[in-house]
């Protein structure tokens, strides 16, 4: 196996600059894995796939406006900093731009239109993640603003948009891009078929934006997430894997918090948790709770391409993704989705 066995060229203009309205009149591609057979409708057409006693699993998580901008105090120089995770009071974890400039000491003037606050460089980490203590973290939401993939080019008209309805756990760098489809109406028809909706929490961080730059995959280093699974969801998922009922994770980020609780108790069912996610899923895992999964299309060589591939097989969703982009499909964040049965 390697990274470029999960490599693939996508026209650009196929790349989504902005989100279809409504949510859920996105594409869905249904991808039935046990005869290969793809299927072309919309989200809101979902519901046709679903039945009574499925569990849905979604991700909670609220992106935080986490790009901040300041300049280095001894100097000069612009600065960009990506808040990544929160590790007590008014330290996080971030990536910071330029780098290199930016030694243990260093100190940075956050500004904005309401004010600035200081950061200094507490410590540098492996991949170039900085350590940084704000000087006062209770203006950095005015201060900063929603991070966009570098792959969509201009600011959305409504940053809501860039959020899933039912966001509601700050700390994301980066959306749950697959929950996106979804509006409040749907949800409820889904609801009113018997469908049980279980949300747990995974704040999306550094791997979103990262290539996977080693030829073979199982030398790469993920980055470590912070996720949250409750008691009653533990017990929930439990319940209806006892019971044969179906689990549908919406979006890689879903997967990696049931399966890691899965794979955390000897006796394979989810333990509830709260910390760290670093599982890698390649193709050859075996999967413990994950029946069946909504998701994106991904950036080529990219560990969530590889997460579907484990899941679908690598063949199956590189035939799925040719037959996208012949048909049109939009890809990336705001772009279309793709059911896997």
């Amino acid at each position: 196996m390697k990274t470029s066995d999960f490599d693939y060229h996508l026209p650009p203009e196929l790349i989504a600059q902005d989100a279809v309205e409504p949510r859920d009149h996105s594409r869905l591609m249904v991808l039935h894995r046990r005869d290969g057979v793809i299927e072309h409708r919309r989200f809101f057409e979902i519901t046709d796939y679903l039945r009574a006693g499925d569990v849905l699993v979604l991700n909670d998580s609220r992106v935080i406006p986490a790009r901040l901008r300041g300049r280095k105090v001894e100097g000069g120089g612009s600065v960009e900093v990506l808040l990544l995770h929160r590790l007590s009071a008014g330290l996080w974890e971030a990536l910071v731009r330029p780098g290199k400039r930016l030694r243990d000491g260093s100190l940075v003037e956050i500004r904005g239109a309401s004010g600035s606050v200081m950061a200094e460089v507490k410590e540098t980490r492996e991949d170039g993640i900085r350590v940084l203590r704000f000087s006062d973290e209770s203006p950095l939401p005015l201060l900063g603003e929603v991070p966009l993939p570098p792959y969509i080019r201009r600011p959305l008209a409504r940053p809501e948009r860039y959020q899933t309805v039912y966001a509601c756990h700050d700390g994301s760098a980066a959306a749950p891009t697959a929950g996106l489809h979804f509006t409040p109406e749907l949800l409820g028809r889904v609801a009113a078929m018997g469908v049980r909706c279980l949300f747990v929490t995974l704040h999306v961080g550094l791997d979103t934006f990262r290539p996977v730059r080693e030829e073979d995959p199982s030398r790469h280093q993920i980055h470590r997430e912070y996720a949250v699974l409750t008691p009653q969801v533990a017990a929930e998922l439990a319940q209806a894997k006892d019971e044969g009922r179906r689990i549908i994770c919406v979006g890689t980020t879903s997967v990696r918090v049931v399966e890691q609780a899965a794979r955390a108790s000897l006796s394979g069912r989810p333990e509830p948790f709260e910390g760290w996610v670093n599982l890698f899923i390649l193709p050859g895992y075996r999967f413990r709770l994950v029946d069946a999964l909504v998701t994106n299309y991904h950036l080529p060589r990219s560990t969530l391409l590889m997460l579907v591939s484990a899941f679908a097989g690598g063949e199956l969703v590189l035939r799925a993704y040719r037959e996208a982009i012949e048909r049109g499909y939009r890809f990336y964040s705001l772009g279309d989705a793709m059911l896997i049965l």
